[in-house]
């Protein structure tokens, strides 16, 4: 049986520029450990504050992986912004510490410095091109 994620402190900016300030509370997911499941509601968004976190798909029964996320970046803000259920599955690869932040405090972040709107828009185009990249080389 696998223990409970542990709480843990930490301070990280990273891509989008999401800032999050000494004292924030991350949650720490053992290696393999799932953060979010692809199908699931979702309502927040998360912040890698260490180590790394893998992105799958399930596609037709098999798992299909999309991507590695780094410690600074930030996965599932798809959920704030829309209510849909989660595209993906996210898990930690090896131990990672994470952080969650909801709507309320995205909002809050984005009204304290207008430029991290523009940096997660950055973010998601970015994201946004490279998944169409894939897709024209798949199949």
């Amino acid at each position: 049986m696998e223990p409970p994620p542990r709480r843990a402190a930490a301070a990280t900016r990273g891509e989008g520029g999401l800032t999050v300030g000494d004292g924030a509370l991350g949650t720490v997911y053992r290696s393999g450990a799932v953060i979010v499941r692809q199908g699931e509601p979702g309502n927040c968004m998360y912040v890698v504050q260490a180590g790394q976190v893998e992105v799958v798909r399930e596609e037709g029964g098999r798992e299909r992986r999309i991507g590695v996320i780094s410690e600074g970046s930030f996965f599932g803000e798809m959920a704030i912004f829309e209510a849909e259920t989660r595209s993906a599955t996210v898990r930690a690869l090896g131990d990672a510490r994470v952080l969650t932040v909801d709507k309320k405090a995205l909002l809050r972040r984005i009204k304290e410095d207008p430029l991290l709107a523009l940096n997660l828009l950055k973010t998601l185009s970015a994201r946004l091109r490279e998944a169409r990249r894939t897709e024209g080389h798949a199949g």
